[in-house]
């Protein structure tokens, strides 16, 4: 009980009582009482699934060791299982271990059974397709829910060695099944695993599918609730089959079709270093790249093969240069043209352009985006490939700079929301408008690239492709990646675009990042290191963006320079988009400099 210097007492509710009676003293203790045993049944109810866990027979030899090492720390029990993960159109993500609040095997069933049942009652097919990638238990996970789905009579397949996610949502689709699972957690570090899950279109599960799958997720009890057969068994009732040659070969054809300049990289002699960081990508890029013509690969060796721990790189994201280190110094020593890297799930690409000097140069997502769009216009229009009233599309955080070149060659660019699936989206509106190759190409700042109708998601395969035979071409006309950017610069203005994260980790995380949006919106700010907001875009406000509510901030600033700010939809992080338009890169740079210090006060 705290007194202030009025007279007053703070209780937990904030709400203040005067002390000017023995009855409110009492109603005080009441409360407090009512407090106390909410909080103690909240212990009780984690502690008592700890130890339902910790008694159970579980099937996962793992796990059993883990929990017995956590007992009487209340602080790990309570993380591990006061919550659950939460079921979304990302589907689920999470550490490995033990608990709901992780991700484990009673987990994935769990999550499973609920998208069964809501398959169940979708009718067609009653197929779901699956894929996996080189994480640690990620094979273990894809059989484990196709166990799920056979016991539920549900038909499956699955891809029988690990596939990237272009191909998991190319399956879905090639298969006519009512959903995908994909199990991955993208580029996140070693410790964590994840389960996507896709709708009938190949894209990933829109809010309405989720809702009702988290529904039945919650209905299902973790350890008893779901149906399973092994996979054994699965395979032998013919309800478990692979994914056939055919539906590789048609994937690996839809991509090759896509080829600006065909013929092109089989004379060009580009001379690559490629990573596949321990992943997915491995197989399916270097096919497709030999299939184009381009055979002097060097692969990076340590991150040739899957490798679920990334021993060369902590957090395996093509976005940083951590990640690419080793195939920037193989790129040195052999004098490549390019060097590339694709994610674990292989659906995002990063590379490094050789500069004339000999040095490399990381490309950031948003330059590749323009880098590719400009490219994929100039050459079909000489090809005569371009489609009447050409559409592309990007998200809403991605540059600007696409939008000046996409009017240059008098292409339609759309802008959607941040999610891949807003892109496929658009993909769908045109295809049921039975306009679908319009559609030439769409991308993520976050590094990725699609530019076909044949899947619903980023494909770091096609992106590899393109990049390449991009590459080529300038290399072919004794130009360059790094001197065509220049030029791009140089025509259209000097952009740059830089993200900031903020991380809020642990239980209250994410209250704390609503809180700083909740904020923002109720303290609106006018200024931004001293430049006037000219206008906020609230884009939890459809009525004026036209666009879904989505939980971002965008601010106009006077000058023409842009920022975001916008909670991850996947991690415990809020991000900050800064668009600056100078004279020069070292005076974008100085705004941006100063746009981030002035916000830094307002994510602590």
């Amino acid at each position: 009980m705290d007194f202030n210097s009025s007279g007053f007492i703070a209780i937990r509710d904030e709400t203040w009582y005067i002390i000017d009676s023995f009855s409110v003293v009492m109603e005080y203790q009441k409360h407090m009482n009512t407090i106390n045993k909410k909080e103690q049944g909240v212990v009780n109810m984690y502690q008592d699934e700890y130890r339902r866990w910790l008694e159970a027979d579980l099937e996962d030899a793992d796990l059993k060791p883990e929990l017995s090492k956590i007992e009487g720390n209340d602080e790990e029990i309570k993380e591990r299982f006061a919550v659950a993960l939460k079921f979304g159109t990302a589907g689920l993500r999470g550490v490995l271990g033990a608990g709901t609040n992780r991700m484990n095997i009673y987990v994935v069933r769990q999550a499973t059974q609920g998208l069964a049942n809501w398959v169940k009652t979708q009718g067609g097919n009653q197929t779901v397709a699956i894929s996996y990638d080189s994480r640690l238990k990620s094979d273990v996970f894809a059989k484990t829910a196709a166990g799920v789905l056979a016991a539920n009579g549900i038909n499956v397949r699955i891809y029988d060695a690990l596939m990237p996610v272009p191909a998991l949502s190319f399956a879905t689709r090639y298969y006519e099944c009512n959903a995908g699972i994909m199990v991955t957690a993208s580029h996140n570090p070693a410790k964590y695993n994840g389960y996507k899950a896709y709708g009938p279109d190949g894209c990933q599960m829109t809010d309405d599918a989720a809702a009702i799958v988290y529904d039945e997720i919650q209905k299902t009890d973790v350890l008893t609730g779901a149906k399973y057969m092994s996979f054994a068994e699965g395979v032998e009732k013919g309800l478990i089959r692979f994914v056939g040659d055919d539906c590789k070969k048609a994937l690996y054809d839809a991509i090759e079709s896509r080829q600006v300049r065909p013929g092109l990289c089989k004379t060009a002699g580009l001379k690559l270093v490629y990573s596949p960081l321990n992943g997915a990508g491995l197989v399916p890029v270097t096919q497709i790249l030999k299939d184009i013509g381009i055979t002097d690969i060097t692969i990076v060796p340590d991150q040739e093969y899957p490798n679920g721990y990334f021993t060369t790189c902590s957090y395996p994201n093509p976005e940083i240069f951590e990640a690419l280190e080793q195939g920037l110094n193989l790129a040195k020593e052999v004098g490549a043209d390019l060097m590339l890297a694709t994610d674990p799930d292989a659906d995002r690409v990063g590379i490094a352009m050789k500069c004339p000097d000999g040095s490399y140069e990381l490309v950031s997502g948003n330059e590749v985006g323009v880098l590719l769009l400009d490219y994929i216009c100039a050459g079909r229009i000489e090809k005569g490939t371009m489609p009447k009233r050409a559409v592309a599309v990007k998200s809403i955080v991605s540059t600007p700079l696409a939008d000046a070149v996409a009017e240059h060659y008098g292409v339609e660019l759309r802008n959607v929301l941040t999610g891949f699936k807003w892109i496929g989206d658009q993909i769908a509106q045109l295809e049921a408008a039975g306009e679908v190759d319009r559609f030439i190409f769409g991308f993520e700042e976050s590094y990725g690239y699609l530019a076909g109708p044949y899947v619903r998601d980023k494909d770091a395969v096609i992106g590899s492709m393109l990049i390449c035979e991009m590459a080529a071409y300038y290399r072919s006309i004794g130009s360059s990646l790094k001197q065509r950017m220049e030029e791009i610069y140089a025509e259209y203005g000097r952009y740059l675009n830089k993200i900031d994260s903020f991380e809020f980790p642990g239980l209250s995380g994410m209250d704390k990042m609503a809180g700083i949006m909740q904020n923002l919106r109720e303290n609106p700010l006018d200024e931004i290191a001293g430049l006037k907001v000219a206008q906020v875009i609230d884009y939890q406000k459809p009525e004026e963006t036209g666009l879904p509510s989505a939980n971002v901030l965008v601010y106009k600033l006077e000058g023409g320079a842009t920022v975001i700010v916008r909670p991850s939809g996947t991690e415990p992080k809020i991000k900050i988009y800064y668009t600056t338009l100078g004279k020069d890169l070292a005076e974008a740079q100085a705004q941006k400099d100063k746009f981030a210090e002035a916000l830094k006060p307002i994510m602590a």
